[in-house]
């Protein structure tokens, strides 16, 4: 690399505003250590709305201990499987649903990265919308205006800061990340001293334990609400790794950092929700600001502060990630430009279920389980394509439809459809009153595990299932296209159907 070249690229990492898209970031650049994905994943996730995530668990029916063991299970194995993503960005320089252009074609890649786009925006749009109820509900626990005036202010307010600080990129992002880290874990461990007291341990070993049906739904319910609902992004936050960083060690801190806070806190909310089941009620339509009912006033502010950082700070890794994943699409556009028309559909939606809709998180429930089935599928694929390759990306060819990696790639797809359908028709919609337009799912459930009204309906083992058949589809499946891929042989255009070329470089 010559010298002026080295110059520009240094220059850049100074911007105030990340200038890198979609394109593949330069060694230069590359300066991050494996340690430093610790603070995106622990920022992003130690939220106080965790505790609430407690109650959905126990909502499943069974008892603490239980609850324990899938907590712990399905938080931590489900950052694993981010951690194993991740290595990519190192291997590759690019985004994650470029780098699944390994698997799926340059052009096939767009079947998984329409709904990686949708599954971002809800996660996103979901976090914002709990930041500005739970200021409603804190400004009227201090007997403050809690009207719309200040449910505009908040929308306002809080979507200016993720756009802002999406917009700016990596390098902001990161500072961001670390200082916020701070902030929100101190408060959180306040909030948890000054609530220690409503635990009763003997009303926790007093919940009766549940079906193994139960269990499992529980773990897939944290499973996808988790690591899951950020797979798709992983290896955005490992593209600035050093080339020589350890794949081992990405994998420990991408896990560490996603799921440390998560698995404390939700223990947190089964010993205290397990303690106060009045309190259960409250969080299924405002977890942040049900959790604030039991403080004392003085220390709302700082709570009301320190969780509408955590949502914020979860919400600017979405909308980064969903506009390199619109860019993946084909929308030939600025990557701020793309953060900037994200965070407009993220107001919008933010808007509309503020003031207009009459129940949000039924809906939203049912809408990430849907979307978690063709995610899971594609992340098995990508797991299972990472685990089969022994050698770097071709940068240049995840950008070229005549590369080695060629256009469309039918297998992947293939197993997209075959998971999707297999892992649809094994959960059901578990809010059919709210979100009646998603009644069609669990079609496969009258075969053996009793049908939409049998215990093992609410397990959702489609998620599992489509989980396992994209990892071992792809891994039986897709070895001798990796291979291929790697001896630099071009596969035949599908016009002209000669013998595939070598990569000539």
């Amino acid at each position: 690399m010559n010298e002026s070249t080295t110059t520009r690229l240094t220059e850049g990492e100074r911007r105030l505003v990340e200038i890198n898209g979609i394109d593949i970031i330069d060694e230069a650049e590359r300066t991050a250590k494996p340690v430093d994905l610790f603070w995106p994943w622990f920022a992003a996730n130690v939220s106080v709305f965790g505790i609430s995530w407690g109650s959905f668990v126990l909502g499943f029916g069974i008892s603490f201990w239980q609850a324990l063991l899938v907590t712990v299970v399905g938080v931590v194995l489900s950052f694993l499987f981010c951690g194993v993503i991740a290595i990519a960005g190192k291997r590759g320089s690019a985004p994650t649903m470029v780098l699944s252009r390994a698997a799926f074609g340059v052009n096939g890649q767009k079947v998984p990265g329409v709904f990686s786009w949708l599954i971002s925006m809800g996660w996103e749009t979901f976090l914002a919308i709990m930041a500005v109820l739970a200021t409603a509900t804190i400004f009227e626990q201090l007997g403050w205006a809690s009207g719309t005036t200040t449910k505009v202010l908040a929308i306002v307010v809080i979507a200016g800061l993720i756009i802002l600080a999406s917009v700016a990129g990596y390098h902001t992002i990161m500072r961001l990340q670390s200082v916020l880290t701070w902030v929100t874990g101190a408060v959180t461990i306040a909030y948890i001293a000054m609530t220690w007291d409503q635990v009763d341990f003997a009303a926790i070993q007093a919940i009766e334990p549940g079906p193994l049906s139960a269990v499992i739904g529980a773990l897939v319910m944290l499973m996808t609400g988790f690591g899951l609902g950020w797979i798709n992004i992983a290896a955005d936050w490992s593209r600035y790794q050093r080339r020589d960083a350890p794949g081992s060690a990405i994998v420990l801190w991408n896990t560490v950092g996603g799921a440390l806070a998560p698995v404390l806190l939700v223990i947190y909310g089964l010993l205290l929700v397990g303690s106060r089941p009045d309190l259960e009620e409250g969080i299924v339509n405002d977890p942040i600001g049900t959790l604030a009912t039991i403080l004392p006033t003085w220390f709302l502010l700082p709570f009301l502060l320190a969780a509408v950082l955590a949502l914020v700070s979860g919400a600017v890794l979405g909308i980064y990630s969903s506009g390199l994943t619109l860019l993946s699409l084909g929308v030939n556009i600025p990557r701020p430009a793309a953060a900037g028309i994200d965070g407009t559909i993220m107001t919008l939606g933010a808007v509309w279920v503020v003031f207009f809709a009459q129940s949000f998180l039924g809906p939203f429930q049912s809408f990430l389980i849907t979307l978690g089935v063709p995610i899971a599928v594609w992340a098995g694929i990508l797991m299972a394509d990472i685990a089969l390759r022994r050698r770097d990306y071709d940068e240049r060819a995840l950008f070229d439809p005549r590369g080695r990696y060629g256009s469309w790639s039918w297998t992947p797809i293939a197993l997209m459809i075959v998971g999707s359908v297999v892992g649809w028709g094994l959960v059901i919609n578990q809010f059919a009153d709210e979100a009646s337009w998603n009644n069609w799912q669990g079609y496969l459930l009258g075969l053996g595990l009793g049908g939409r009204d049998g215990t093992w309906a609410w397990a959702n083992l489609g998620v599992l299932a489509a989980l396992v058949i994209g990892f071992v589809g792809w891994l039986v499946l897709g070895r001798a296209a990796v291979r291929r891929q790697e001896e630099g042989i071009v596969p035949a255009p599908t016009d002209q159907p000669d013998q595939p070329n070598r990569v000539t470089h």
